[in-house]
Protein backbone atom coordinates (compact mmCIF):
# COMPACT_ATOMS: atom_id res chain seq x y z
CA UNK A 1 0.00 0.00 0.00
CA UNK A 2 1.63 3.75 -0.94
CA UNK A 3 1.70 6.09 1.08
CA UNK A 4 1.04 9.80 1.13
CA UNK A 5 4.15 10.89 1.50
CA UNK A 6 5.58 8.25 -1.41
CA UNK A 7 3.00 9.79 -3.77
CA UNK A 8 4.01 13.14 -2.85
CA UNK A 9 7.92 11.96 -3.75
CA UNK A 10 6.70 10.78 -6.61
CA UNK A 11 5.21 14.24 -7.09
CA UNK A 12 7.87 15.94 -6.71
CA UNK A 13 10.53 14.34 -8.49
CA UNK A 14 8.14 14.87 -11.56
CA UNK A 15 7.89 18.27 -11.12
CA UNK A 16 11.41 18.74 -10.93
CA UNK A 17 12.11 16.54 -13.58
CA UNK A 18 9.52 18.68 -15.69
CA UNK A 19 11.40 22.09 -14.56
CA UNK A 20 14.70 20.88 -15.15
CA UNK A 21 13.28 20.32 -18.97
CA UNK A 22 12.00 23.60 -19.44
CA UNK A 23 14.93 25.29 -18.30
CA UNK A 24 17.49 23.15 -20.26
CA UNK A 25 15.43 24.22 -23.28
CA UNK A 26 15.25 27.79 -22.21
CA UNK A 27 18.87 28.01 -21.78
CA UNK A 28 19.66 26.12 -25.40
CA UNK A 29 17.28 28.59 -26.95
CA UNK A 30 18.99 30.89 -25.54
CA UNK A 31 22.48 29.86 -26.84
CA UNK A 32 20.84 29.37 -30.13
CA UNK A 33 19.79 33.11 -30.28
CA UNK A 34 22.47 34.88 -29.12
CA UNK A 35 24.54 33.67 -31.70
CA UNK A 36 23.89 35.30 -34.71
CA UNK A 37 25.23 37.60 -37.74
CA UNK A 38 25.58 41.50 -36.72
CA UNK A 39 25.48 44.32 -39.33
CA UNK A 40 28.80 45.47 -40.42
CA UNK A 41 30.17 48.97 -40.46
CA UNK A 42 28.93 49.82 -43.33
CA UNK A 43 25.69 48.74 -42.57
CA UNK A 44 25.85 50.96 -39.41
CA UNK A 45 26.96 53.81 -41.20
CA UNK A 46 23.56 54.06 -43.20
CA UNK A 47 21.87 53.39 -39.85
CA UNK A 48 23.67 56.50 -38.38
CA UNK A 49 23.99 58.91 -41.74
CA UNK A 50 20.96 58.28 -44.26
CA UNK A 51 18.69 61.37 -43.35
CA UNK A 52 15.88 59.58 -45.07
CA UNK A 53 15.58 57.20 -42.40
CA UNK A 54 13.05 57.05 -39.68
CA UNK A 55 12.90 54.18 -36.90
CA UNK A 56 9.73 53.05 -35.68
CA UNK A 57 9.62 50.58 -33.05
CA UNK A 58 10.57 47.04 -34.88
CA UNK A 59 10.35 49.07 -38.26
CA UNK A 60 12.96 50.59 -39.89
CA UNK A 61 11.95 52.71 -43.10
CA UNK A 62 13.97 54.12 -45.52
CA UNK A 63 11.93 56.94 -47.36
CA UNK A 64 12.81 57.62 -50.84
CA UNK A 65 13.28 61.30 -51.61
CA UNK A 66 10.94 60.85 -54.91
CA UNK A 67 8.20 58.21 -53.68
CA UNK A 68 6.59 56.65 -56.89
CA UNK A 69 4.06 55.27 -54.28
CA UNK A 70 5.23 51.63 -54.37
CA UNK A 71 6.98 49.75 -51.08
CA UNK A 72 8.54 46.29 -49.96
CA UNK A 73 8.43 45.18 -46.63
CA UNK A 74 11.52 43.09 -45.91
CA UNK A 75 12.30 39.97 -43.60
CA UNK A 76 15.66 39.55 -42.27
CA UNK A 77 17.47 36.32 -43.00
CA UNK A 78 17.54 33.85 -40.18
CA UNK A 79 19.90 35.05 -37.17
CA UNK A 80 20.97 37.65 -38.63
CA UNK A 81 20.87 41.58 -37.08
CA UNK A 82 18.10 43.37 -39.71
CA UNK A 83 20.38 46.68 -39.73
CA UNK A 84 22.46 44.14 -42.17
CA UNK A 85 20.27 44.72 -44.95
CA UNK A 86 20.43 48.50 -44.82
CA UNK A 87 22.77 49.17 -47.97
CA UNK A 88 20.45 46.88 -49.90
CA UNK A 89 17.79 48.75 -49.50
CA UNK A 90 19.01 52.40 -48.99
CA UNK A 91 19.67 51.70 -52.99
CA UNK A 92 16.81 50.55 -53.81
CA UNK A 93 15.06 53.46 -51.67
CA UNK A 94 16.76 55.54 -54.12
CA UNK A 95 14.49 54.28 -56.95
CA UNK A 96 11.80 55.39 -55.43
CA UNK A 97 10.31 52.66 -53.63
CA UNK A 98 9.80 52.74 -49.92
CA UNK A 99 11.46 50.22 -47.95
CA UNK A 100 10.29 48.77 -44.40
CA UNK A 101 12.36 46.81 -42.90
CA UNK A 102 11.28 44.72 -40.27
CA UNK A 103 13.52 43.70 -36.80
CA UNK A 104 12.16 40.06 -36.15
CA UNK A 105 11.81 38.83 -32.47
CA UNK A 106 15.30 36.75 -32.04
CA UNK A 107 16.42 37.74 -35.44
CA UNK A 108 13.96 34.68 -36.67
CA UNK A 109 11.53 35.75 -39.22
CA UNK A 110 9.72 32.59 -38.48
CA UNK A 111 8.85 33.79 -35.52
CA UNK A 112 6.34 36.53 -36.35
CA UNK A 113 5.35 35.41 -40.39
CA UNK A 114 2.45 38.18 -40.30
CA UNK A 115 4.63 41.07 -39.02
CA UNK A 116 3.45 42.48 -42.59
CA UNK A 117 -0.14 43.13 -41.26
CA UNK A 118 1.13 45.92 -39.00
CA UNK A 119 2.99 47.77 -41.55
CA UNK A 120 0.46 48.75 -44.17
CA UNK A 121 -1.87 51.41 -42.00
CA UNK A 122 1.21 53.39 -41.05
CA UNK A 123 1.82 54.00 -45.17
CA UNK A 124 -1.49 55.60 -46.23
CA UNK A 125 -0.05 56.88 -49.38
CA UNK A 126 1.49 53.89 -49.98
CA UNK A 127 -0.75 52.49 -53.76
CA UNK A 128 1.04 49.31 -54.63
CA UNK A 129 2.85 46.94 -51.88
CA UNK A 130 5.41 43.90 -52.68
CA UNK A 131 7.02 41.73 -49.78
CA UNK A 132 10.11 40.04 -49.34
CA UNK A 133 12.87 38.64 -47.73
CA UNK A 134 16.18 36.89 -48.04
CA UNK A 135 16.92 33.08 -46.68
CA UNK A 136 14.57 32.44 -43.95
CA UNK A 137 13.34 35.70 -44.48
CA UNK A 138 12.20 34.84 -47.58
CA UNK A 139 10.75 31.78 -47.15
CA UNK A 140 8.74 33.64 -44.27
CA UNK A 141 7.93 36.27 -46.90
CA UNK A 142 6.24 33.99 -49.29
CA UNK A 143 4.62 31.96 -46.69
CA UNK A 144 2.70 35.04 -45.78
CA UNK A 145 2.09 36.43 -49.21
CA UNK A 146 0.69 32.89 -50.11
CA UNK A 147 -2.19 33.79 -47.58
CA UNK A 148 -2.29 38.02 -48.47
CA UNK A 149 -2.04 37.54 -52.06
CA UNK A 150 -5.17 39.97 -52.90
CA UNK A 151 -3.03 42.74 -50.48
CA UNK A 152 0.31 42.43 -52.76
CA UNK A 153 1.41 42.96 -56.34
CA UNK A 154 4.39 40.96 -56.22
CA UNK A 155 7.04 38.62 -54.16
CA UNK A 156 10.90 39.68 -54.10
CA UNK A 157 13.27 36.52 -52.76
CA UNK A 158 16.53 37.12 -52.18
CA UNK A 159 18.35 33.90 -51.71
CA UNK A 160 15.52 31.42 -51.15
CA UNK A 161 13.28 30.05 -53.56
CA UNK A 162 9.47 30.34 -53.95
CA UNK A 163 6.72 27.66 -51.71
CA UNK A 164 3.05 28.12 -51.19
CA UNK A 165 0.57 29.11 -53.63
CA UNK A 166 1.79 32.88 -54.60
CA UNK A 167 1.96 33.27 -58.56
CA UNK A 168 4.73 32.95 -60.26
CA UNK A 169 4.28 35.64 -62.85
CA UNK A 170 4.78 38.24 -59.49
CA UNK A 171 7.59 36.83 -58.21
CA UNK A 172 11.14 38.05 -58.62
CA UNK A 173 13.39 35.32 -57.44
CA UNK A 174 17.30 36.40 -57.08
CA UNK A 175 20.05 34.09 -55.99
CA UNK A 176 23.68 33.94 -56.25
CA UNK A 177 24.83 31.16 -58.58
CA UNK A 178 27.26 29.98 -56.18
CA UNK A 179 24.32 29.56 -53.74
CA UNK A 180 24.29 25.65 -55.31
CA UNK A 181 21.54 25.14 -52.49
CA UNK A 182 18.99 27.59 -53.70
CA UNK A 183 19.92 27.11 -57.11
CA UNK A 184 19.01 23.66 -57.41
CA UNK A 185 15.52 24.26 -55.73
CA UNK A 186 14.50 27.08 -57.73
CA UNK A 187 11.82 26.14 -60.12
CA UNK A 188 10.50 29.03 -61.64
CA UNK A 189 11.62 30.15 -65.25
CA UNK A 190 10.05 33.49 -65.32
CA UNK A 191 11.39 36.74 -63.54
CA UNK A 192 14.81 34.77 -61.74
CA UNK A 193 18.26 36.36 -61.90
CA UNK A 194 21.25 34.24 -60.97
CA UNK A 195 23.98 36.25 -60.50
CA UNK A 196 27.49 35.06 -62.13
CA UNK A 197 29.90 35.23 -58.86
CA UNK A 198 27.39 36.10 -56.31
CA UNK A 199 26.98 34.02 -52.94
CA UNK A 200 23.77 33.44 -50.40
CA UNK A 201 25.37 35.89 -48.25
CA UNK A 202 26.37 39.13 -49.84
CA UNK A 203 22.92 40.40 -50.42
CA UNK A 204 23.44 41.67 -46.37
CA UNK A 205 26.16 43.28 -44.90
CA UNK A 206 27.27 41.03 -42.25
CA UNK A 207 30.12 39.67 -43.08
CA UNK A 208 30.76 35.62 -44.12
CA UNK A 209 28.31 33.06 -43.57
CA UNK A 210 29.34 29.55 -42.34
CA UNK A 211 28.65 27.15 -45.38
CA UNK A 212 28.22 29.62 -47.90
CA UNK A 213 30.63 29.81 -50.82
CA UNK A 214 33.06 32.48 -51.12
CA UNK A 215 31.84 35.28 -53.97
CA UNK A 216 34.14 36.12 -56.73
CA UNK A 217 32.19 39.67 -57.11
CA UNK A 218 32.05 42.41 -54.64
CA UNK A 219 28.84 42.92 -52.48
CA UNK A 220 28.58 46.35 -54.20
CA UNK A 221 28.70 44.31 -57.35
CA UNK A 222 25.62 41.82 -56.30
CA UNK A 223 23.37 44.17 -54.08
CA UNK A 224 23.68 46.40 -57.74
CA UNK A 225 22.64 43.60 -59.54
CA UNK A 226 19.42 43.00 -57.45
CA UNK A 227 18.49 46.96 -57.14
CA UNK A 228 18.51 46.90 -60.85
CA UNK A 229 16.17 43.93 -61.32
CA UNK A 230 13.71 44.90 -58.26
CA UNK A 231 13.27 48.03 -59.26
CA UNK A 232 12.41 46.62 -63.02
CA UNK A 233 10.21 44.49 -61.54
CA UNK A 234 8.75 46.64 -59.75
CA UNK A 235 8.01 49.28 -62.38
CA UNK A 236 6.55 46.28 -64.75
CA UNK A 237 3.93 44.66 -61.81
CA UNK A 238 3.09 48.30 -61.27
CA UNK A 239 1.72 49.33 -64.53
CA UNK A 240 -1.86 49.82 -64.14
Amino acid sequence: MKTHAGKHTKRAIILWSILVLILAVAIAFAIYVSDFYRADSVALGVLQNDPTLEVRGNLTILNPVNANGSALIFYPGGKVEANAYLPLLAQIAKRGITCVLVEMPFNLAVLDINAADAVYAQFPHVRRWFIGGHSLGGAMAGRYASSHAERLSGLILLGAYRIGDFPSARTLTIYGNLNTEVKNRVKDTEHVLEIPGGNHAQFGNYGPQRGDAPATISWQQQQSLAVDAIAAFVREQSID
